[in-house]
């Protein structure tokens, strides 16, 4: 079996409505980066984090739909990636709390997002933590979480984020320093210098708080209203243009090919009027939006589409990576069933208790989907390829319920694995599921 695909994991904060900004600089890289090859990549809908600012609950909703819808039609595919809904894998919160436990209070005074509070408040005369509320101060635990419940090793992030993935390893070392091992991969930040940041209406960087944005899937007649609305010089047609610090130019430029882009600053060296120049940026930016612009209505008209592959990203998650790590970690912290015998190992001082055997759904280098049966360390049975995760997972199914026999299944057992071992810890799954279930 070939090593592990890298991981690489992107958060997506749920407020508000995309606009080109959005798209140009994290939307579009962050998809091209998902079809790179020997990459598992998780792109994760940050609903949990959004309550933080936002506390309108019809709000939060439609932003997450519209932001889930945007890089569906983008061309995020969820066949090929991990999206899902933060709070659709619970086991996050349940990390969090852990975290917590080793977390240093220190280090969260530091945090950039509640030093900027309280230095607002001593400058207005308050108390430090006036309306400072415990979740803005939790804030990068919950981050760390986010991280570490799929021990991701890469976290493309703005410089503004690089503080919260130091400290989420600074909790991950603390963590596997106090109980024992490397429970976590310590992530490590990435940062695109190069990701592009827009102009907006005003020349200024395109943002909600300047109100001067696009939205990214307006209709195509206030798509051009926008456009022909973005602020200008007063030179006149036959004047030569500038393209220095033209929010136009630099529009035109992160929708254009190179030629295309070469051919319009020449246009401006030649004094193209600014109506034609507004024409063609028009023309650029809706030939790459159109097609999505109607991928993107289609998702929003069929909202319980957009909810199944979320819930299915997330059921799925948490039964390949979220649950099978929290019943070890629930183990390590000795969170532990009190009714089954457990070992005392008297010089260590210790408990230890034999794991459950597991089944781990994976996609492998190749691209294709696979899963194992592992009783700890001791490989049971390796499946062959799936071509979709749906397929791998059904088959696990069927297997956990007992309607596919061992000799019938598209897998092979372990070295050293007779059928029988595999069937004693699919029996020891399915008491395991009816404990539960009956708990």
């Amino acid at each position: 079996m070939s090593q592990r695909p890298l991981r690489v994991l992107t958060g997506i904060t749920t407020s508000g409505t995309p606009h080109l900004g959005n798209y140009v600089g994290a939307v579009r890289p962050a998809i091209q980066a998902s079809r790179a090859p020997g990459t598992e990549s998780f792109y994760f809908l940050a609903d949990l984090h959004s309550l933080i600012k936002a506390q309108d609950p019809a709000r939060t909703q439609r932003s997450t739909l519209e932001i889930a819808a945007t890089w569906l039609a983008a061309g995020l595919d969820p066949a090929k990636v991990w999206f899902y809904r933060q709070s659709d894998v619970p086991e996050t919160t349940e990390l969090m709390w852990l975290l917590t436990c080793v977390a240093g209070k220190g280090i969260l005074n530091r945090a950039h997002a509640y030093k900027a509070a309280v230095d607002r408040n001593r400058a207005d005369g308050e108390d430090d933590d006036a309306a400072v509320t415990a979740g803005l101060f939790m804030y990068p635990v919950l981050m760390a979480a986010d991280i570490l419940i799929f021990n991701a090793d890469r976290v493309p992030v703005g410089r503004d984020q690089i503080q919260h993935i130091e400290m989420a390893r600074d909790f991950a070392q603390r963590f596997n320093h106090v109980y024992g091992r490397d429970w976590f991969t310590l992530p490590e930040v990435v940062i695109d210098d190069n990701v592009a940041t827009l102009p907006g209406l005003d020349g200024r960087k395109m943002s909600k708080s300047y109100e001067n944005t696009i939205p990214l899937f307006v209709p195509q007649a206030q798509l051009k209203k926008l456009v022909f609305s973005i602020l200008t010089d007063s030179r006149s047609p036959g004047e030569a243009k500038s393209t220095e610090g033209s929010a136009l130019f630099q529009l035109y430029q992160a929708f254009a090919t190179p030629d295309e882009t070469a051919g319009f600053a020449q246009a401006f060296a030649d004094g193209i009027g600014w109506g034609d120049a507004k024409q063609q940026l028009f023309d650029v930016v809706e030939r790459e939006i159109a097609p999505m612009r109607e991928r993107y209505e289609a998702l929003i008209a069929r909202p319980g589409d957009i909810e199944d592959i979320l819930r299915d990203g997330g059921r799925r998650l948490r039964e390949r990576y979220a649950t099978p790590l929290l019943q070890q970690l629930r183990d390590a912290v000795g969170l532990r069933d009190l009714g089954k015998t457990t070992t005392v190992d008297t010089d260590a001082g210790t408990l230890a208790k034999a794991a459950p055997p597991v089944f781990k759904q994976y996609r492998d280098a190749d691209g294709k989907f696979y899963f194992k049966l592992a009783d700890g360390d001791r490989l049971l049975l390796q499946s062959t390829a799936f071509d979709a995760p749906r397929d791998a997972g059904q088959t696990i199914a069927r297997l956990r319920r007992g309607e596919l026999a061992i000799p019938d299944a598209p897998a092979t057992l372990g070295e050293g694995v007779d059928a029988a071992t595999v069937q004693a810890a699919l029996d020891a799954l399915a008491a395991a599921d009816a404990e539960k279930a009956a708990s």
